[in-house]
């Protein structure tokens, strides 16, 4: 074998075993289960839109569900690992406390009504099922549709050490915020987009408290929050709240997957301090200005930011499975 050609076989044979370490987008396709599961997306849409009819929380549940799968081991469904005796899963460390049910619940209604179907049994994965998922909360309330990439496997490990720091937290300013989302492979653009996504849900009080009665020692309300907002939120989130109370992230439409969120910000309406830097920020707040004034733009910025969301830390057939109950590794 001539010089050239044992340089090719080495640079090729270096290059496979790169991408079996380090698994990138190059195996996801819309078209993963054309042939092993037609009607896929069709069948996890009929079960979605159920559930959305049973109860609206269905649309933040399973987004929320989504952004905190693919930020811990990447889109890999090991959030919905229930624990056992040996091994205490993600879903159980205190950042995943409060992801509603129904988002679990949507996914698993999802499966079993995929894996009714005899040529899709056991043939595809939780982690597409959840990803497919979030893209019909998100139509159904009046979001952008776009192409889901498909071909992930379930991850293989499922642990609540591994949250640690890896979830942005109420309190993060920008740089905090800009951080986490890099080692994800995602910009400020990205992250000021996909903080849209707050467009949608609620939040207890304990979350903002900090910003509307003790700030610091100077001011008990966070000067960069609405006045007449803050006083609302002291009237929904009293001092002794029954720690149950739920306020929604967007006080305008709270129902509805829209770029209000950012024009809220303009406003001061910002519930987070994490929501709020995002126009304070110099930095940041030409995009918020952006995403306001432009729905279009917010939209296309959105789509963007969740398909390069869905490629983070995907696994293989070498290093995942498909799952055949996806709360069981």
């Amino acid at each position: 074998m001539g010089r050239l050609n044992l340089i090719l076989v080495w640079s090729l044979s270096l290059t496979l075993s790169l991408y079996n370490l380090h698994p990138t987008s190059a195996q996801l396709s819309p078209n993963h289960y054309a042939n092993v599961c037609p009607n896929l997306e069709t069948i996890v849409r009929q079960v979605v839109t159920t559930k959305f009819q049973q109860t609206f929380v269905t649309v933040p549940a399973t987004l929320r569900l989504f952004f905190h799968d693919c930020f811990v081991q990447g889109c890999d469904a090991s959030v919905l690992v229930a624990s056992t005796g040996n091994n205490q899963a993600e879903k159980d460390h205190p950042d995943n406390l409060s992801l509603a049910g129904d988002g679990f619940d949507t996914v698993i209604k999802a499966k079993a009504a995929v894996d009714a179907v005899p040529q899709c049994r056991n043939k595809v994965s939780c982690a597409d099922i959840l990803a497919l998922a979030t893209r019909d909360v998100i139509v159904l309330s009046g979001g952008p549709s776009y192409t889901v990439e498909l071909g992930r496997f379930d991850g293989l490990v499922s642990r609540a050490s591994d949250v640690n720091g890896r979830l942005p937290h109420p309190t993060f300013d920008l740089n905090q915020l800009n951080s986490l989302f890099a080692a994800n492979g995602l910009t400020q653009t990205d992250m000021i987009a996909l903080s849209g996504a707050h467009t949608l849900g609620f939040s207890h009080c304990s979350k903002f408290a900090n910003r509307i009665y003790n700030f610091n020692g100077q001011t008990p309300v966070d000067p960069s929050l609405n006045k007449q907002y803050a006083i609302q939120l002291q009237q929904m989130c009293p001092r002794n709240v029954d720690p149950r109370i739920a306020i929604n992230m967007d006080p305008t439409t709270p129902r509805r997957f829209d770029n209000v969120y950012y024009q809220n910000l303009q406003q001061g309406k910002g519930l987070f301090t994490s929501d709020q830097i995002l126009f304070t920020d110099q930095r940041s707040r030409n995009t918020v200005n952006s995403f306001a004034s432009n729905a279009n733009v917010f939209n296309s910025n959105f789509i963007a930011a969740m398909t390069k969301l869905g490629r983070v830390g995907i696994k293989t057939a070498r290093n995942g499975k498909i799952r055949t109950d996806c709360s069981v590794l």
